[in-house]
């Protein structure tokens, strides 16, 4: 595919951006990889080049499709269509993500084509390095667009196109199952080339590697890979003690940080997602029925999640939000909700490999996933005292309510409940404002997001999701 009227679709040549007059006229102003790298400085250019689309766009849009984030009704400034469930495939809010992925996916595909043809200059190490950092991100990319636009997470679900190259045409949707196996296939061949030693968690490194496949294998359900891969993370990468926990979404600290997006001054803000701070308005606030599982006002005392994830502002004016996302207000008040974006933390692995663990040994299990469990909770909440599960079913409940709460705003929790294919519900209290969006069914069209509308209109081997 190309590009018509600045629209960018699925094989965007990155480097182009004027259009074409017909769809099936190749690009003539395009960059030859070949001749933009001659050497690892350019290559590097090129890796970097290809991490610049990655945003937040997606952690955003979960938040507010999903029962973690509620509208207050002094949100009068933004779009809330997508929070009342009414987005369609021309909506942006929940469409933009599909762009920007595979933007990132051919800029990866464009190193990876010149990598046979850079010199390694005494340096092979390096130029290794880059082409796992490649292969790692395509394959992070696609998974990323699998969990927000497949069907369904079932092997004969309808997945996306898996871009293995540049290539132009009209790629179709391919099976689930096929995603994840070429999902697996680029992971593990760039775990093989990226050096031990390279340790910039603004990149992707090997234990990043794990930190993905654990995710991808958690979804694929493939529970011992999961198991082995999540320990890799810990044993890699400790929890954050409790007193740095909080330090970690100021950017003060990088503690449990296995990959993040690092963000500059003139970069986006992802707290502008939830804040604005002109008017001093709550765009988005926390659920109550997030605050809830903090428990009452002594429990969210003790957990350093709350403080560090949700103030409580009872000064506030009436008709203001008490409540606010904190998260990712960041470190530097004359910015305020610039922060670096954590893509992996230790603490998902913990609760990966724990449902993995309750999940391959069923009743057997039990006291492994327990133990992960009470381990995170211990590590996160003062004067925890150990809780002891004797069923699967209660367990498998608390694992996805601390999920809930440990990986509050980070993009997590739509796809969870599209994992165990549980709609998504709203207390009467977080509905105050939705116009009756109260409980969202597997059944329903938008438990899916839609493939856009011009990638309909212009790629002819394309399916659209289900009730669109």
């Amino acid at each position: 595919m190309y590009i018509k009227k600045s629209i960018v679709f699925l094989s965007l040549a990155a480097l182009a951006f004027q259009s074409c007059s017909k769809l099936d006229t190749p690009p003539s102003d395009y960059i030859d990889p070949t001749k933009a790298f001659r050497n690892l400085d350019d290559l590097n250019l090129g890796v970097l080049g290809a991490y610049a689309p990655l945003s937040s766009t997606l952690i955003e849009a979960v938040a507010v499709v999903s029962d973690e984030a509620m509208l207050p009704t002094e949100n009068t400034v933004s779009n809330t269509s997508a929070h009342r469930w009414l987005y369609n495939s021309s909506s942006g809010s929940v469409t933009s993500a599909f762009y920007e992925y595979y933007v990132a996916i051919d800029r990866a595909n464009r190193v990876l084509e010149a990598v046979p043809n850079i010199p390694a200059s005494g340096s092979q190490s390096r130029l290794d390095q880059y082409h796992g950092e490649m292969l790692a991100l395509k394959a992070y990319a696609h998974f990323e667009l699998l969990r927000a636009y497949a069907s369904s997470y079932e092997p004969d679900g309808l997945g996306v196109p898996y871009m293995k190259e540049r290539k132009l045409g009209y790629p179709p949707r391919e099976t689930v199952k096929s995603n994840f196996d070429n999902i697996n296939a680029d992971l593990k061949a760039a775990k093989d080339l990226i050096p031990s030693g390279f340790s910039d968690n603004s990149r992707i490194t090997k234990t990043a590697i794990s930190a993905i496949q654990a995710r991808v294998a958690l979804y694929e359900k493939k529970w011992s890979d999961a198991i082995a891969y999540a320990s890799e993370v810990i044993a890699s990468e400790p929890l954050a003690a409790k007193n740095d926990f909080g330090k970690i979404w100021k950017d003060e600290s990088q503690a449990e940080v296995v990959w993040k997006l690092a963000r500059g001054i003139g970069d986006s803000r992802i707290g502008a997602a939830f804040f604005r701070e002109t008017g001093e308005i709550v765009l988005y606030a926390p659920s109550f029925k997030l605050i809830d599982l903090f428990g009452t006002t002594a429990q969210r005392g003790d957990d350093v999640r709350f403080s560090s994830y949700i103030r409580y502002a009872p000064t506030r004016p009436a008709g203001k939000s008490q409540y606010l996302v904190d998260k990712y207000v960041g470190g530097n008040p004359s910015y305020q909700g610039l922060t670096a974006v954590k893509l992996f933390r230790t603490g998902e692995m913990y609760l990966i490999r724990a449902e993995a663990e309750l999940e391959a040994n069923g009743s057997a299990g039990i006291t492994a996933a327990a133990k992960d469990l009470n381990d995170l909770r211990r590590g996160r909440i003062y004067n925890y005292i150990d809780q002891t599960f004797t069923d699967k079913q209660s367990l498998l409940n608390a694992i996805y309510n601390e999920r809930f709460k440990e990986l509050a705003f980070e993009g997590h929790r739509f796809f969870d409940l599209k994992r165990r294919n549980l709609p998504v519900e709203r207390t009467t209290q977080d509905a105050i404002n939705t116009s009756g969006a109260i409980k969202l069914n597997p059944t329903a069209a938008q438990y899916c997001f839609p493939i856009p509308a011009d990638e309909m209109a212009v790629n002819k081997g394309m399916i659209q999701n289900p009730n669109y």
